[in-house]
């Protein structure tokens, strides 16, 4: 198919919400962490720097696109965990891909933002 009528280029094509919800930096880390079912405070103890707020909202744009479940634990002190669905386990492998190239030229990027910040 020809570039230009490829509908992946269309500003109506879902994939563009679909790659802004998935693709952020706080989905992409929340779905790494739970390669093991968490609860809400041992995910954000993990992710340094995310705020409750910012938490919360990517967990429930993750579970409304089918990436998370939500369990409700019953027990001495209620609590909620958070798991990969089969959906969100689809993106491991290309999201570790993508973690490990960015570790892999961090240094080499780094290089190339201090020469450009200095022209």
């Amino acid at each position: 198919m020809h570039a230009d009528l490829d509908p992946v280029y269309r500003a109506d094509c879902p994939s563009r919400a679909i790659l802004d919800q998935i693709a952020d930096k706080w989905s992409m880390l929340v779905l790494m962490v739970l390669r093991e079912p968490r609860r809400f405070n041992a995910i954000k103890r993990r992710l340094d720097g995310i705020t409750q707020r910012v938490l919360t909202q990517t967990l429930r744009k993750l579970e409304r696109n089918g990436m998370v479940t939500r369990t409700v634990i019953d027990g001495k002190t209620l609590g909620v965990e958070y798991a990969l669905t089969p959906l969100g386990k689809s993106l491991e492998a290309p999201f570790a891909a993508l973690y490990g190239w960015t570790v892999d030229n961090m240094d080499a990027i780094q290089a190339c933002q201090a020469r450009y910040d200095q022209q």
